[in-house]
């Protein structure tokens, strides 16, 4: 059974641009609840309101789901990325599976890798690696240890397919490796029960 929250979401996925009365509408709750839906949607980054003017008067506010939102719900191109995976690992030997989701992770470092030169300190560049692995869609929290540096990911555009194809955390790590420069044999990770990956980097890498 859908949560309210859920039906919000997909009422707004149903009819873009919509009001709070038409949301309300679509759910079957009253406007003050929706509200408080809406808030809590917003600040999960789920939903964006817009203004919207007919004529004279006030605008109102409309309601649509940001790409975030869009990704909540199960969608056509993650199973048709499944299938084209399963296919694919019909096909070439495993070695080259692993091969062709490095080189992936290489492609896409590279427009990332000049402002990285430019720094020295390992503190510097998890800093920076952060930044530009949100732009990939990750959310990465790094720590300091007594023995190495811990990466952690707290969001990854992957993993609903990681679930099914483990080697894609393979462009995560090549990616890790190109920006900082590290050798990716130099690089572990850990993904336990199908959850997010965790990196390390030993200190005197």
């Amino acid at each position: 059974m859908k949560s309210t929250r859920e039906k919000v979401l997909q009422a707004i996925s149903a009819n873009p641009r919509s009001s709070i009365v038409k949301i309300a509408q679509a759910v079957g709750i009253n406007t003050i609840s929706v509200r408080h839906h809406l808030t809590k949607l917003q600040a999960s980054s789920l939903v964006i309101a817009e203004e919207e003017r007919h004529g004279v008067g006030r605008p109102h506010m409309v309601y649509s789901l940001t790409e975030k939102g869009m990704e909540y719900f199960p969608t056509s191109y993650l199973r048709l990325t499944n299938y084209l995976l399963d296919q694919l690992k019909e096909t070439i030997s495993p070695d080259q599976i692993y091969y062709l989701f490095r080189k992936m992770g290489d492609r896409i470092a590279e427009k990332h890798k000049i402002p990285f030169s430019k720094l020295t300190s390992m503190e510097e560049r998890l800093e920076l690696l952060k930044q530009v692995m949100e732009q990939e869609g990750f959310n990465l929290q790094w720590e300091r240890k007594d023995e190495y540096y811990e990466i952690r990911e707290i969001a990854c555009p992957f993993l609903q397919i990681g679930k099914n194809h483990p080697e894609v955390c393979l462009f995560d790590k090549a990616l890790i490796s190109n920006l900082l420069s590290i050798s990716i044999e130099k690089i572990n990770n850990t993904r336990v029960n199908d959850a997010l990956c965790t990196f390390t980097i030993q200190r005197n890498t």
